[in-house]
């Protein structure tokens, strides 16, 4: 049975469709991209651990379905993709309930 989405699965494989417009600014976009999930600083490893976080943090399926085949090509575990999705909601909940202060500031402005 086929799931139903208002994303299509096979829209990922068009992506590079997005440079026929404009190659220039595609080639420079994937090279930087290319650098970017290259060894550094940090493993290719751990840049697809923290691509998938943020491609949750983002809900980005098209993102989600990558970089989780990504960290299986990297032998990323199922408890390490998780645990580094748990990191992003802990960190996207904290930004939520942070601007909860702005709210706070007004009510208290409202009640001089």
């Amino acid at each position: 049975m086929e799931m139903k989405t208002y994303y299509n699965p096979a829209d990922l494989a068009k992506f590079p469709t997005m440079g026929e417009e404009a190659p220039e600014l595609w080639d420079a976009f994937m090279n930087y991209y290319g650098r970017v999930f290259a060894d550094g600083a940090l493993t290719a490893r751990e840049k697809a651990l923290i691509a998938l976080a943020v491609a949750s943090a983002v809900q980005c399926p098209y993102c989600i379905d990558s970089y989780t085949n990504s960290c299986l090509e990297k032998s990323c575990t199922e408890e390490q993709m998780t645990e580094a999705i748990h990191v992003a909601n802990a960190i996207r909940g904290g930004a939520a309930l942070v601007h909860g202060v702005q709210m706070k500031n007004i009510v208290k402005e409202a009640e001089l």
